[in-house]
């Protein structure tokens, strides 16, 4: 396990947050990278978790899980449009500067 969090953007995030999360130093994968373009929300839930990364959503469906108790390494969720590109990268920089993988660990950060 890593010290740091790392992240993993769902499919319909846009990979401008990617690339600016890099610029910073932050390991982050998306759907497309991983292979997972079509693939169903609990593969792309599943990959996260088996990478010890916390999943970048605006999918309601993960807290639908999270509330079922459903063992995930964080969920960051960002309500459609609630957020700039800019403001959700600088959200995820303070979870990556101010949480640790272990307490990110089956939460849910409201971006």
């Amino acid at each position: 396990m890593t010290d740091r969090d790392r992240f993993h953007l769902d499919e319909h995030v846009a990979i401008a947050v990617a690339v600016a999360l890099r610029k910073h130093g932050i390991d982050v994968t998306s759907t497309k990278e991983a292979g997972l373009i079509g693939a169903d929300d609990s593969s792309q839930l599943e990959y996260a978790r088996r990478q010890g990364r916390v999943i970048v959503t605006h999918d309601a469906d993960y807290l639908r899980w999270h509330s079922r108790g459903i063992e995930h390494s964080g969920i960051a969720y960002r309500h459609e449009d609630a957020r700039s590109t800019g403001q959700v990268v600088e959200t995820l920089r303070l979870i990556y500067e101010l949480l640790s993988p272990e307490e990110m660990a089956g939460r849910v950060e409201f971006l």
